[in-house]
């Protein structure tokens, strides 16, 4: 008993004084292993990120206490977030929320070099954008693939946005398949979930896998939650960026409704065999509209648009892109129990 309890004492003693024991050859070499893959891929990365510096002309109206005094008062207001060349003669990828509108853009190298950057196109509904700027034989950095990243995967964020120094946060994938409601109320599907944090103004940098590759763009982080923060994919944004360059937009088809999200009687989903369970009720219809002239009602519900099934708004909105432009689709819909098949022929949706 005695022993035992000397043991004990002896062992609680121990516990409460410093371990001086040093770390372990494997744990050091991991660690080591961690800090080389980070290190390498900011050398890497970080000649080609950006900061970018935005101003935008705001107009206020003025209601002073006599008529004389009211007018339009016009406002300078500036911005700031980051970017990544992606081609050596000068475009750069950022997202939309950072140079939207603006009255001029100016980037800064990770030179200290700083020129007068052109919008060639942006595009709200992914929240993605290119730049370019007049300069040439930039270091552009390689963009990867989206499709081949893993859940617990390590990633490293990367931005520019208090001065050429770029900014490194590392952490983990952390889930993927998420959808992030941006600017026109749209959803980004397939968005890139990571842990790596996202500091003030790094809105456009890079988010880099440990090859050095840029597999997304930093977009948005959830400031009330720790640690949620979102990428646009890379495969999304070579698409996007190529239509910009090519077309300075991006076209969407529009059907000129409004529309909520209801549930279907489940006596109307048996006698129709509708695999789902919801549809979107139009409750607004644009009468010189796409959807007004093929004879669609508010009270309708849309449950297929060209075969494919639809439960919520936002199936409508994937449906809805350039390549329904001006051509004829068939919308199977409810009308008073009974389903009808419409015709339409989507047009392109206002860029404003």
């Amino acid at each position: 008993m005695n022993n035992i309890l000397s043991l004990a004492a002896t062992s609680s003693i121990a516990a409460d004084e410093p371990n001086h024991e040093k770390p372990r050859n494997g744990d050091t070499e991991l660690l080591d292993a961690y800090s080389a893959a980070v290190t390498k891929v900011v050398d890497q990365i970080s000649p080609s990120v950006v900061k970018i510096d935005v101003s935008h002309h705001i107009t206020r109206r003025g209601f002073g206490p006599r008529r004389r005094d009211r007018g339009q008062n016009q406002e300078q207001v500036t911005g700031s977030g980051s970017g990544v060349i992606f081609a050596p003669d000068g475009f750069i990828l950022t997202n939309s929320h950072v140079v939207h509108r603006a009255a001029s853009i100016s980037v800064a190298l990770a030179d200290g070099r700083e020129f007068s950057a052109q919008l060639i196109g942006d595009d709200p509904f992914t929240d993605l954008a290119v730049i370019r700027i007049a300069a040439d034989q930039l270091p552009a950095a390689a963009l990867g693939d989206s499709g081949a990243i893993r859940i617990g995967q390590l990633v490293i964020a990367v931005g520019n946005p208090f001065g050429f120094q770029a900014t490194v946060t590392a952490g983990v994938v952390s889930a993927l398949g998420r959808s992030l409601r941006v600017g026109g109320g749209r959803l980004i599907d397939n968005v890139i979930q990571t842990d790596a944090a996202l500091n003030p103004g790094n809105s456009g940098g890079p988010l880099v896998n440990s090859r050095g590759e840029v597999v997304g763009i930093n977009t948005a982080a959830i400031p009330w939650a720790q640690g949620i923060c979102f990428s646009i994919p890379i495969n999304t944004a070579k698409l996007i960026a190529t239509r910009l360059i090519s077309e300075g937009k991006i076209s969407r088809a529009y059907l000129g409704i409004g529309g909520q999200v209801v549930d279907i009687a489940r006596a109307a989903i048996h006698e129709h065999q509708l695999t789902g369970r919801r549809g979107v009720m139009v409750s607004q219809v644009e009468y010189q509209g796409p959807a007004g002239r093929a004879g669609l009602q508010e009270g309708d519900v849309i449950t297929e648009f060209a075969s494919h099934r639809i439960e919520s708004i936002d199936d409508l909105h994937r449906y809805l892109t350039h390549e329904a432009i001006g051509n004829e689709v068939t919308l199977a819909i409810l009308r008073l129990e009974k389903k009808l098949f419409v015709k339409v022929v989507p047009t392109e949706l206002p860029v404003d």
